[in-house]
């Protein structure tokens, strides 16, 4: 029964989470107005308004002017039940934890969505971050020692995360004469190091770029991109953060076995 409380939780804030996403896009309040329609502008009452619900039953579409919903919505509520529900699975018994991770992951999806839609990267969303981080490094699983001990991981992690992206950055636009990375990925890095400590930021940057490499050649094989675009990689740092604070994966020590 908790766990089904826990997932209807999960997308009831995956909800609101496609507000923010959003009018962060638009550039608009999250407060007012009250949510509408994209299209009509109409306001959207609450019965249509049911976490992946509403979506099914209205077909997909505006049930005022029958314009379609865009398919991020239910896919960002169910993956933010089904990853409530795994997070609360894996940490029900350090609660506080818990929800720290929890409000860790929700930043991340939207940090991800915005990204991913409009290549940009909201900085302020990482500030945000770094300091759940840092709060909350005397609970994180990840960290050892002392409550001190934990936050000097934290914040080496921070540093080491911006460090590492910032080198990449100025030495990408030694060699290709461009960016090869932007600089809200070095906040994000630094935010992810928060978290994730010095250590495993190595693991987060191998990940990523695993996933980002495979995301970036498949397209290219289905020709939907060119060698010399762009592709987003605030998505791919931050589902390889959630991997790494989700299982501790240390690839490092997988060198030395």
């Amino acid at each position: 029964m908790n766990e089904f409380i826990v997932f209807i939780i999960g997308i009831s804030i995956g909800s609101f989470l496609n507000v923010v996403i959003y009018r962060t896009e638009k550039e608009i309040s999250i407060i007012n107005p009250p949510s509408f329609c994209p299209k009509c502008g109409k306001k959207i009452e609450w019965y249509d308004n049911i976490p992946i619900i509403s979506y099914i039953i209205l077909g997909g579409k505006c049930r005022n002017c029958f314009s379609k919903i865009d398919i991020q919505y239910p896919i960002v509520e169910f993956i933010s039940g089904i990853l409530t529900l795994l997070f609360y699975l894996k940490w029900k018994d350090n609660i506080l934890w818990f929800f720290s991770s929890a409000l860790i992951l929700y930043l991340l999806i939207i940090i991800s969505v915005v990204d991913f839609k409009t290549m940009m990267l909201s900085d302020l969303f990482s500030y945000i971050l770094s300091f759940i981080g840092i709060i909350s490094s005397y609970l994180n699983p990840i960290f050892e020692g002392n409550i001190y001990q934990r936050i000097k991981q934290s914040i080496t992690g921070i540093i080491t995360g911006a460090g590492i992206i910032y080198f990449l950055m100025f030495i990408g636009k030694k060699i290709y004469k461009k960016d090869a990375v932007g600089e809200g990925d070095i906040f994000l890095m630094g935010a992810i190091g928060s978290f994730v400590g010095p250590k495993g930021i190595i693991d987060v940057l191998i990940i990523s770029s695993l996933l980002g490499s495979l995301y970036g050649i498949s397209l290219i094989l289905f020709k939907k991109l060119n060698k010399s675009s762009y592709i987003p990689f605030g998505p791919f740092l931050a589902l390889s953060s959630l991997i790494k604070i989700y299982t501790n994966l240390s690839l490092i020590n997988l060198f030395y076995l």
